[in-house]
């Protein structure tokens, strides 16, 4: 049997159809999709992609799904995309009632009895899914499909399985217009054309209320790294491959393992790269360890993403964020010192939070003047211990998973004043 699978990106709850190259959230690859179509290419197995933010609407993706005619559905999810992604099982049952559909992704693991209740859907995939996607489709291939539908993904060494497939998102989108001469869409004007994500490891070390212990469900409680070598390798590739310019560190908290870092930024610039990076770090990080920020800018490093998330020490430790006030204004500090730009991410309307506090965080942000504000209404994601806290006190405004964006437009809890919270954010 040659087995044809189709993979769907359901990532319109944000913009919509037809939103590609709009931002971060329009423009760039899912790294789980892309792992697990070279994971299954490398075991000869045929797969193509149907990114909904590329297509018109519903209609279109009906007629797009008919003319690829796949064996197998393979969809990712995570909470915000329960919507799309529960429509997209449907219309691919009503094409054709003998496609096997399969979902995978954070949310079928930190909410599977919620996953469980959408129909039309033959297996679900917790966890990590590479390995045990794969062998899902080599079972249906030989014609002996598992019995249970609950398949619990196995952790792959990161080293051993192949590199994100990005041509499967450029490929695709090329199909629907896309006319970037970059793999991916830079969202920074220090980050050039072209510009690729990448992601050197899974996990997070860190407890903070409003994403833990949800990570921890997906890739376990410790962070799991790929070798210098092999993140090396993938950038030279990427140079071949793409003339990459720039790219950005994915993961939740780069700097976290220092060790990490400075070899590989010894053999980054050993290897004679010279493209600007972003990354994620932590205000408590940067203090600790100038001299690792001093190497980082000197390989290159031209901005973080910094979580400050409040200007109040008693609203950072409410959420486990392992950080104060004085050490978000330091690491702002250092971050000039080496031409370091900020990204400020931050949060407003948590449970507990006074309006003092908020304008504690608009001090700080003023105080900290960064280069870009990334400011939300706290959300209150399943799988979190703030989650369990809000829905525990019945404060949840969110009626629906589109709701669960970080976005701050629309009320998400009870409790706060939403059109304060938009002053101060404008403040």
């Amino acid at each position: 049997m040659s087995l044809k699978t189709t993979l769907v990106y359901p990532g319109i709850a944000g913009r919509g159809f037809e939103s590609l190259k709009q931002g971060m959230d329009a423009g760039w690859i899912s790294h789980g999709l892309a792992s697990l179509s070279a994971a299954a290419k490398a075991q000869g197995f045929a797969v193509d992609l149907i990114d909904l933010r590329a297509l018109s609407s519903w209609d279109h993706f009906r007629q797009v799904l008919a003319e690829r005619d796949p064996d197998v559905l393979g969809v990712t999810m995570m909470s915000v995309d329960y919507n799309p992604a529960r429509q997209a099982v449907a219309i691919a049952k009503e094409v054709n009632p003998a496609i096997v559909t399969v979902i995978g992704g954070p949310h079928v693991t930190i909410a599977l009895e919620d996953s469980l209740r959408i129909p039309h859907v033959d297996y679900l995939i917790t966890q990590e899914g590479e390995i045990t996607f794969s062998k899902l489709l080599q079972a249906i291939a030989t014609g002996q499909r598992p019995v249970e539908r609950v398949l619990r993904g196995e952790p792959p060494n990161l080293d051993a399985i192949p590199f994100a497939d990005r041509d499967l998102f450029l490929e695709e989108w090329r199909k629907w217009g896309y006319d970037l001469d970059s793999p991916e869409v830079p969202f920074a004007q220090e980050l050039q054309p072209p510009f690729a994500t990448i992601i050197a490891g899974r996990g997070c070390l860190y407890h903070c209320t409003f994403c833990k212990p949800g990570e921890d469900y997906l890739f376990g409680r410790r962070t799991r790294r790929r070798s210098v070598a092999s993140v090396i390798d993938e950038i030279r590739l990427l140079t071949e491959r793409y003339r990459l310019a720039s790219f950005m560190f994915h993961d939740d908290c780069l700097t976290e393992d220092r060790e990490w870092v400075m070899a590989f930024t010894n053999a980054y610039l050993a290897e004679g790269f010279r493209m600007p990076f972003f990354c994620q770090s932590r205000a408590d990080i940067i203090v600790k360890h100038e001299d690792m920020v001093a190497q980082m800018a000197n390989a290159g490093l031209r901005g973080y993403f910094i979580g400050f998330e409040s200007g109040s020490d008693r609203v950072l430790q409410f959420i486990r964020k392992g950080t104060t006030a004085a050490q978000n204004l330091e690491a702002a500090r250092i971050c000039r010192k080496y031409g370091i730009t900020i990204w400020a991410n931050y949060m407003m309307g948590l449970p507990t939070e006074t309006r003092d506090e908020v304008m504690d965080t608009v001090r700080l942000m003023k105080a900290i003047d960064p280069d870009y504000y990334s400011p939300a209404f706290f959300t209150p994601h399943p799988g979190t211990d703030l989650y369990d806290y809000v829905v525990e006190h019945d404060l949840s405004r969110i009626t629906d998973y589109d709701s669960y964006r970080r976005n701050p437009t629309e009320p998400k809890i009870k409790g706060q004043d939403y059109e304060f919270l938009r002053w101060a954010m404008a403040e």
